[in-house]
């Protein structure tokens, strides 16, 4: 039994999907939560630069006496992740690897989607890891910049034309080459689940990396005895980087319930 929190962080708010996976699946559990959120996005830096912020976001969750992190990010897990499980001593999980099991264990062509930053996208990240899992793996991906602010600016229902114009232009020529999974590799992305599933018909599989990150850390702390054996009460506590202005309804849109405890700007550059 283990009552320290679980910390969590992301560039920005899209990492909320993967704190409510995890308050779903781990509902005794506290959490720490910290948005980077004034120095978002992080598809678009560099991988020095990326590492450096990771570095900086998990010194801050420190203070907190964390069991363990979730770098609810793919940008960041593929650019820093490696990086800093070999610097901090605790269970890191990130969303890439977990995805990409999943990705592994449902595919029946071999045809694997990968959608992302940019960033994502040119790591090449899930094109290795995939091909190691499944050798007979043919993987796709592609870069999706426009997402991540539709979603942010509430665009990604059904209906709404110009997501779906969007998502369309993103997706057809992955759908038209026949892949029948496609990893949603951006924690902003299972808002726009209906759209892209809709888009991509029902015969493609769609795995959220958020979801599969709190399996997998759900997972390795069940193994570790490292949960706290309640089986409800958890807490969540958020901090962000710039204004806290906005965030309630930000928050409660990524987490899809209202959210109840306030938020604390904190001056992320301390922890450098």
């Amino acid at each position: 039994m283990d009552l320290r929190p679980i910390g969590v962080f992301d560039s920005g708010l899209g990492g909320l999907t993967a704190v409510r996976q995890l308050m779903e699946q781990l509902p005794g559990e506290d959490i720490i939560f910290f948005g980077d959120t004034g120095r978002v996005p992080y598809g678009t830096r560099s991988r020095e630069t990326i590492v450096k912020y990771a570095r900086q976001d998990i010194r801050f969750l420190l203070q907190f006496d964390i069991k363990a992190i979730v770098i609810a990010c793919n940008t960041a897990d593929t650019a820093a992740g490696d990086t800093v499980r070999q610097e901090f001593h605790l269970p890191i999980c990130g969303a890439l690897r977990p995805a990409a099991v999943r990705a592994a264990a449902v595919t029946k062509n071999h045809r694997i989607g990968v959608i992302g930053t940019s960033a994502t996208v040119r790591s090449g990240a899930y094109e290795t890891i995939l091909r190691t899992l499944d050798p007979a793996a043919e993987v796709r991906t592609v870069a999706c910049p426009l997402l991540v602010p539709l979603v942010e600016n509430h665009r990604y229902q059904v209906g709404d034309r110009a997501v779906e114009i969007i998502t369309e232009e993103y997706l057809r020529p992955l759908r038209d080459w026949g892949c029948d999974t496609l990893v949603l590799g951006c924690t902003h992305y299972p808002l726009l689940w209906d759209v892209i599933a809709a888009c991509m018909g029902p015969a493609v599989t769609l795995v959220n990396s958020g979801k599969e990150a709190a399996r997998a850390l759900a997972e390795e702390l069940g193994q570790a005895d490292m949960l706290s054996g309640r089986e409800t009460g958890g807490t969540c506590k958020y901090y962000v980087s710039d204004s806290t202005e906005g965030f309630a309804g930000m928050a409660s849109l990524f987490l899809q319930r209202p959210v109840g405890q306030s938020v604390e700007q904190i001056d992320i550059e301390r922890y450098g």
